[in-house]
């Protein structure tokens, strides 16, 4: 034991504002901290002038359009009289603001995924990110960069001593000299997320392991703080000596010389957690409410807000807590025991309090007796399910397909699969066909890949050995697969379907225009040209002979001179023929010979498209086509090559108010993700996954174009490369909002991924 001397930390104030989680926060001074946040913004929080305990909101600083990460304060100068406000953001920029309006100063753009971390060295700007590189960024200007790990970089510090530290999801920190690697640092087990200034001895580092380490710049571990439960994803330090970290476990724990001594419960996870300068502490909680904690008696929150914070923590506690496998604030009341039990022996659970209690009904007195409180094991471990009465170590959800309803298949560790499975299809009415998938299907979600069968066992209907197909009796179960029910995706989607009509008649009507102006009547069509174009619709509209079907060159050339000399707004039906073109074997043949070579033609249209006062029907088209070239092989070489820049050109629609377009965007995606999985282009699977997540954030998302880039998601993880680049992303997050969700399909991918990152 030791004897450490320190004064407990207690609520001085609350700040509230954010919509949704709070994710980061910058201490400008002690008089102004700025928090970013999931709903997207930033809000700078400026003490208050009437009460010197609080903080009143000042500004909400708008730009971002995904959620917002890592923060730094630039001091003030002449020009920025409040100084300046470095914020990266999920939607892959870095924003610089001025604290007096609340303007963008500069917006750098430069990398392909989400911005981790930011941090200032000297005049130059410093940013993270996982498309694994750092950035370095001089007066607006990228003027360096370099990829620093193999993994997602999750966090960047500046050194007092002018290097760079790099943190990782490949579990190691670099120690940077301008771009130069001086050292690595190894020993974390999983993802480094945070980093701070240990002042005078080295800097610190929190991880998933759920440790916290003291570094020195020789690479030696000089403490290692062990104490929380789950993912640490911040840490900062005081000139004081101590230490505060923030959880997932829902504490942020102060720590002096490598001790815990304080732990601060919250009502959600506490994504970051800062230092004053005088010691205060300020912290990020999920609950979309930053907090601020002190030592100094005349700064304590009255009794009403303490109570009113121990109220909210109790609440929460309350919704997650259960007894008998069901959740506490969800049991009937006392009231419950006025209505007569049905049989001798029957069991209810009623609430009391903050406490489950059962009673069993008592046929010859007509009563409910009590039996006693129902405990759950502790916090933080699995809660085993009831069905039928009866609590088991697992209760399946078991889909057989065929519009047949779930089936719910009770399980024990200490059961024999083959046993169980065969009494659950006896006792469901179901084909003992369906045998070993139902033996896979346990012993894949109950984590127990490596059963070994014992050779004693005997099937208790038939009375042979169990039979497993392609091995002997007593050989070990193959290692089964989980049941998904919306992935892994197989195949591409296209947009098939054409009003040909409505092509032609605009072609016509656009070619009449341009032929009557004088500025642009060398570009229109000849009347040749124009039924040249109508044969094409025709030939294409007859699908059932695209085999026995053929273009001429001159049919190509002629759409490639609509796509390159009509002008933007007149665009568009060319680009929808081109869609349909590219579904027709031959047609597909002659255009591709357009791609390979200097004069691309597909990357100038892309270009053409999406430049400045780009027209949503322009980019609609030209993303169906897109979609569609995934159908025929001989585009995939083209695709996977120029994956990066066809995911930036088109980077922004996720967010666009059109639907059609949203959708379009998102099948993109899936396409892609279907495509870079089966080329193992695990870059390439990492830039799809950071878009797709941000259809899957969107709140106005449209849900077909949600529902595609779950399964796009979902696809990723379970068949690709990156499903820790993905948890990472707090996809958990993403899947358990999906599983709220109203819409059905929703749920369902959602429960896919959940399961995806259960699986070990």
């Amino acid at each position: 034991m030791m004897d450490i001397d320190f004064n407990e930390y207690k609520l001085r104030c609350e700040l509230r504002g954010h919509d949704d989680d709070v994710r980061g926060i910058c201490v400008c001074t002690d008089e102004h901290i700025a928090t970013s946040s999931r709903d997207r913004t930033i809000r700078v929080w400026s003490l208050d002038s009437d009460n010197k305990r609080k903080y009143s909101p000042s500004k909400i600083l708008l730009g971002h359009t995904s959620f917002v990460g890592p923060l730094a304060w630039i001091s003030p100068n002449e020009e920025y009289p409040e100084g300046r406000l470095v914020s990266g953001s999920m939607d892959t920029s870095v924003f610089v603001w001025n604290l007096v309006n609340g303007e963008i100063v500069q917006a750098l753009k430069g990398h392909k995924m989400q911005v981790t971390g930011v941090t200032l060295d000297n005049e130059d700007i410093v940013s993270s990110s996982v498309d694994q590189t750092l950035k370095r960024w001089r007066n607006g200007q990228l003027v360096e960069s370099w990829e620093a790990h193999q993994s997602p970089i999750q966090a960047v510090l500046r050194l007092p001593s002018g290097e760079l530290v790099s943190g990782s999801s490949d579990t190691t920190l670099k120690l940077w000299k301008g771009n130069t690697s001086l050292r690595t640092f190894a020993g974390h087990a999983d993802t480094v997320r945070g980093l701070a200034v240990m002042p005078d001895l080295g800097f610190l580092s929190a991880s998933h392991d759920g440790s916290i380490r003291l570094w020195a710049l020789s690479g030696e571990v000089l403490l290692e703080m062990v104490g929380h439960t789950s993912i640490v994803y911040s840490v900062d330090a005081h000139a004081s000596g101590l230490i505060v970290s923030g959880s997932e476990d829902r504490h942020a724990k102060i720590w002096k010389d490598g001790v815990c001594v304080q732990s601060l419960e919250h009502p959600g996870c506490v994504w970051d957690a800062k230092f004053l300068e005088n010691g205060d502490i300020v912290t990020a909680c999920s609950d979309g409410v930053a907090r601020v904690w002190t030592v100094r008696d005349g700064m304590i929150a009255d009794q009403m807000e303490i109570d009113a914070f121990d109220s909210q923590l109790s609440q929460y506690k309350l919704s997650r807590k259960k007894v008998g496998g069901m959740k506490l604030d969800e049991l009937p009341g006392l009231d419950a025991l006025t209505l007569p039990g049905t049989s001798e022996g029957q069991t209810k659970v009623v609430r009391e309090g903050d406490n489950g209690v059962a009673y069993v009904w008592n046929m010859k007195d007509q009563r409910w007796d009590k039996i006693g409180e129902v405990v759950d094991g502790p916090e933080g471990v699995a809660d085993r399910p009831l069905h039928d009465g009866v609590q088991y170590d697992f209760v399946f959800d078991v889909d057989i397909g065929d519009g047949e309803p779930i089936r719910k298949l009770p399980y024990n560790r200490s059961d024999n699969p083959y046993d169980a499975a065969d009494k659950w299809l006896l006792k469901e009415n179901l084909p003992l066909a369906y045998r070993q998938q139902i033996v896979e299907f346990i012993l894949q979600n109950s984590g127990q890949k490596d059963f070994n069968f014992n050779p004693s066992f005997r099937d208790p209907f038939t009375g042979a050995n169990a039979y497993v197909p392609g091995q002997s009796s007593h050989t070990a179960a193959t290692t089964a697969k989980p049941l998904y029910k919306h992935i892994p995706k197989r195949g591409v989607l296209v947009f098939d379907v054409a009003q040909y009509d409505g092509i032609l008649k605009k072609m016509t009507e656009f070619n009449n225009t341009l032929r009557s102006d004088p500025v642009h009547t060398d570009k229109s069509l000849t009347e040749v040209e124009i039924s040249r174009v109508g044969a094409m619709v025709k030939i294409l509209k007859d699908t059932s002979h695209y085999h026995a079907t053929s273009f001429a060159d001159i049919d190509i050339s002629l759409i490639l001179k609509v796509l390159q000399a009509w002008p933007p707004a007149m665009m568009f039906p060319a680009t929808d023929l081109v869609r349909m073109l590219v579904l027709h074997p031959h047609g597909a043949s002659l255009l591709i010979k357009h791609v390979e070579g200097n004069n691309d033609l597909l990357l100038d249209l892309i270009k053409k498209v999406t430049e400045d006062s780009a027209l949503p029907a322009n980019l609609l088209t030209t993303v169906r086509v897109l979609v569609n070239l995934f159908k025929n092989p001989s585009f995939h070489y083209w695709l996977q090559r120029h994956h990066s820049q066809i995911l930036d050109a088109f980077s922004n629609c996720y967010s666009s108010p059109n639907k059609n377009l949203q959708l379009a965007y998102s099948t993109l995606l899936l396409n892609y993700a279907v495509l870079l999985i089966e080329k193992k282009d695990q870059e390439g699977q990492a830039q799809v996954l950071s878009a797709a997540l941000q259809i899957a954030e969107e709140e106005g998302a449209d849900v077909d174009s949600k529902f595609r880039s779950l399964v796009a998601i979902g696809s990723l993880m379970l068949e690709g490369q990156v499903k820790k680049i993905a948890i990472d992303f707090e996809v958990e997050s993403i899947a358990k909002s999906a599983k709220a969700s109203k819409e059905a399909k929703i749920v369902e991918v959602g429960a896919d991924i959940d399961l995806v990152i259960r699986q070990p």
